[in-house]
């Protein structure tokens, strides 16, 4: 089986190149599933149903969230309905949504869990505790378990790295919209990467428009943050899972420039 596993999304440009690229690279690579963090996929603000269905119309089988989740009231309508929109699982449990969801394909569950982290983070309750409730809970039914961990510093992303290691299939990081350069399997055979990066405009500061970044470092002065507009960045991992086994044998990460 392979799983592709897809960044952030980043606005209308990064909802866009999701759209004509996904297709192309899941004919090209024989890819089975695609996750992609779609968190700021509404103008770099939360999700509506409107951008939500462009993603699953796009080639999404599952998109994750993070802590943008909330940003667009609209995800309230549509998060405790739809099966496999997720938001990180730390947060308290009579939050709307869920942490977890188990997509089957052929004959495996694919069990796929989101989880914040709390370093520079709103600080929910400790992902560690929660990823170790619900790696149990997916166990019951699931052949495959994958974490999208949605933090922002490495050593809390390879800290879950290690402490999940041979517990679950992959892990891979989002929220910092830069792709880092990790990916390896773990030694127990867990397939990890700290950072998948984002899909939205290459030449922006994390999608957001260059100058207005710029101009709020020269002055400290608070800047309304716009999204950028243009060609984008690509960014993922193709996760290669043997079928036997349900091991990870492989990660390979996507880095391509797209109109």
């Amino acid at each position: 089986m392979r799983i592709l596993a897809v960044g952030d999304v980043v606005g209308r440009s990064g909802r866009k190149a999701f759209c004509n690229y996904t297709p192309k690279l899941k004919a090209e690579k024989n890819i089975d599933v695609v996750i992609v963090n779609g968190e700021n996929a509404a103008h770099g603000k939360g999700l509506t149903y409107n951008t939500f269905t462009e993603l699953l119309t796009g080639g999404a089988d599952i998109i994750t969230s993070g802590n943008h989740i909330w940003d667009n009231k609209d995800i309230l309508k549509i998060i405790d309905d739809e099966p496999f929109l997720i938001r990180p699982a730390n947060y308290p449990d009579d939050t709307p949504g869920k942490g977890y969801c188990i997509y089957p394909h052929r004959a495996k569950n694919i069990g796929v869990m989101n989880l914040s982290g709390r370093t520079f983070m709103p600080l929910i309750d400790s992902p560690f505790t929660k990823a170790a409730e619900v790696v149990k809970e997916l166990k019951k039914n699931c052949d495959i378990i994958l974490l999208d961990f949605h933090a922002e510093t490495t050593s809390e992303k390879m800290a879950m790295g290690f402490y999940l290691d041979g517990e679950v299939t992959a892990i891979f990081g989002t929220h910092t919209h830069v792709q880092t350069a990790d990916s390896r399997l773990l030694p127990q055979g867990t397939a990890y990467i700290t950072d998948l990066g984002m899909v939205g405009v290459y030449d922006s500061v994390l999608g957001v428009r260059t100058e207005i970044i710029i101009n709020h470092f020269l002055t400290t002065l608070p800047s309304r943050f716009e999204v950028a507009e243009g060609s984008c960045i690509y960014c993922g991992a193709i996760i290669d899972i043997d079928d036997k086994t349900n091991k990870a044998v492989n990660i390979e990460r996507i880095y391509q420039q797209v109109d």
